[in-house]
């Protein structure tokens, strides 16, 4: 069989895994697709191949096509996010000095309370300086939130975009405080004696939403067949790498020269939990660290884009409902029930649900009768209640 080819943009980084796993263990092939995967150095890069054709699809920053459709950054064709890649996978790094500032104060770096961690930082620093991926990021959500929660001005923190593999340089040349980048890259600022690790992102948020596939909306509504054997293959992949006892390939996998090219042993901490946490050796165990599928992970909850949607009205001064509104538009949950049905996929009764609002596992009603959402808690308590979203 003559296999359709495929175009993907990916940035390096771990939880990229369900499109090199989709490509090299075969699940591509199962729905006749044959993978281009192209490597890119940056987000701004991502988004600008995807929108000029260049790719036909890429692993996104969750934020990004929401900012798109918000109008948010330079004007392109619109953007379509047709299921989440990734659940947590990212973590919070400082530098060594700002960890020895912490220490004295008496911080013990558990790697898990973010309420304590907070009031240390706060302790040891007046002004932070943290660098994100993109300003229109998970991980610029969750230092946001996390910072001001923890009694931090917003003119007391400055938010700086560094690229992933860039991060631990940035680090360690002072440019910034501290740094909340998606694995393998706070690993590797511990690895060059740059950083010290924190927290990780599920600390602050459970379950936060990572990455998406995203494409343009008019490749989505005019490919229709071609798009849902991707997210078919993309989907399995996923299932696959949310098994324990394949992280290991994964890992292997995702160090190879054409990929993340790091070492096995490095790229393996994010998809374990298992982690270095400092230059002296310090070992930390996060449960859960990274998830590909469990628990829903994959669903473009409507109520996700509404969250960030709204985060970002507020900070640029759009109008709520009106970004609400055209941000679900986005988060293709039709197209999710549509093409991955047939695969065998549980899909949620509804598409939006309160976000924040588990602090356990909670079963809620599916097409096949019940299924099991993971925690989603915000380490504040804070809910967005989906009664918000507009009608």
């Amino acid at each position: 069989m003559k296999l359709h080819p495929l175009r993907l943009g990916y940035v390096p980084l771990t939880d990229a895994a369900p499109l090199i796993v989709a490509q090299e263990l075969g699940f591509a092939a199962e729905e006749g697709l044959d993978l281009d995967l192209v490597r890119l150095g940056s987000w701004a890069q991502s988004r600008d191949y995807l929108t000029a054709g260049a790719v036909d699809a890429a692993h996104m920053l969750l934020p990004m096509p929401i900012a798109q459709r918000l109008g948010l950054g330079p004007a392109m064709p619109d953007l379509d996010l047709v299921m989440i890649l990734s659940q947590g996978g990212q973590a919070i790094a400082v530098s060594v000095a700002l960890a020895d500032a912490m220490r004295a104060a008496g911080h013990g770096f558990d790697f898990s309370d973010a309420r304590a961690a907070g009031a240390s930082l706060r302790m040891a620093a007046r002004r932070l300086r943290v660098g994100v991926p993109f300003a229109f990021s998970t991980h610029a959500e969750l230092v946001w939130h996390w910072l001001l929660a923890s009694g931090f001005a917003a003119d007391e923190v400055e938010v700086r975009t560094v690229p992933p593999p860039r991060m631990a340089e940035a680090l360690a040349a002072g440019e910034v405080d501290a740094a909340c980048v998606g694995e393998p890259w706070a690993s590797v600022a511990v690895e060059t004696g740059a950083g010290v690790l924190l927290l990780p992102g599920r600390a602050i948020w459970a379950s936060a939403p990572e990455k998406g596939l995203v494409l343009r909306h008019n490749f989505a509504e005019t490919q229709a067949e071609v798009t849902g054997r991707l997210m078919r293959a993309v989907w399995r992949a996923g299932r696959w790498l949310d098994e324990p006892g394949n992280r290991g390939t994964a890992a292997e996998l995702l160090a190879r020269p054409a990929c993340l090219d790091l070492t096995s042993e490095l790229t393996e901490r994010g998809l374990s939990g298992r982690f270095v946490i400092s230059p002296a050796g310090e070992l930390r165990e996060a449960p859960g660290f990274i998830r590909f599928h469990a628990g829903a992970a994959t669903f473009p909850w409507r109520s996700i884009a509404a969250l960030f949607a709204g985060r970002m009205a507020r900070r640029f001064g759009l109008d709520l409902d009106s970004a609400m509104r055209r941000a679900t538009a986005c988060f293709r949950t039709d197209l999710y029930r549509l093409h991955l049905r047939a695969a065998g996929a549980d899909l949620p009764g509804a598409s939006a649900k309160i976000e924040g609002a588990m602090q356990h596992a909670h079963a809620v009603a599916s097409e096949s009768g019940r299924m099991i959402l993971h925690p989603d808690a915000f380490f504040d308590g804070h809910i967005f209640d989906p009664a918000s979203l507009p009608r």
